[in-house]
């Protein structure tokens, strides 16, 4: 593969999973039975200062953005992406989706939107173009603290989880599921998107071994 093709298909597979990983939250957010931990925390300030959460999306990713100074954490063309990027995608997605109450509709949509966010979180990490803000902030407080990524990540999405649903953010069933799935389902489409021969920023992930359980953007 020439260079040209394999950093045209780099760009490509970043920003098809940063944009897929926003309408993936969207799903996640119409049906109404749970969101991802981060997605908790977005939907409770929303409910609270009247803004989109696509717009709460952005403004948090670049304040733990913020956070990496004092961590020394080195961004990437991928860091910068998924602030913007996911939210836009979130809040357009949320646009075209229409409104149900029927649970045989929420049920499936909340399958796919996890299934969508696997295949996004694969394409994205495997592009190799440096971790989301979020994933940097547990990298870095491990690196500060001697502490496992898997404890530091564990302790932030406890702590984001806790204050989105005091906000009035959405845990529930697809809560649950979401962390049950969403590793196994990373590391299997991680395998699937990687590209031949791509080095640079380095996959962000939690465990011993760097196939252990994947952070997401």
């Amino acid at each position: 593969m020439s260079t040209q093709r394999h950093l045209t298909r780099r760009l490509s597979q970043l920003y098809a999973g940063l944009a897929l990983y926003g309408a993936s939250s969207a799903m996640l957010v119409g049906a109404g039975l749970g969101l991802e931990p981060w997605g908790v925390l977005h939907q409770g300030l929303a409910e609270r200062t009247g803004l989109t959460i696509g717009v709460v999306s952005i403004i948090v990713g670049a304040a733990v953005l913020l956070l990496w100074i004092p961590l020394r954490q080195r961004p990437g063309l991928g860091t910068v992406s998924n602030v913007f990027v996911v939210g836009l995608a979130m809040d357009g997605t949320l646009a075209l989706l229409p409104e149900t109450s029927a649970l045989a509709a929420r049920i499936p949509l909340l399958v796919a939107g996890i299934l969508l966010n696997g295949v996004a979180t694969g394409l994205y990490i495997a592009a190799r173009f440096g971790p989301g803000p979020r994933d940097g902030l547990m990298t870095g407080l491990h690196q500060r603290t001697g502490r496992s990524i898997r404890l530091m990540r564990t302790a932030v999405e406890i702590t984001v989880v806790a204050t989105g649903f005091t906000l009035g953010g959405t845990v529930g069933v697809g809560t649950v599921l979401y962390a049950l799935s969403i590793g196994p389902l990373a590391q299997l489409f991680l395998r699937a998107f990687a590209v031949p021969g791509a080095s640079g920023s380095r996959t962000v992930v939690a465990g011993a071994r760097p196939e252990g359980a994947i952070l997401r953007p």
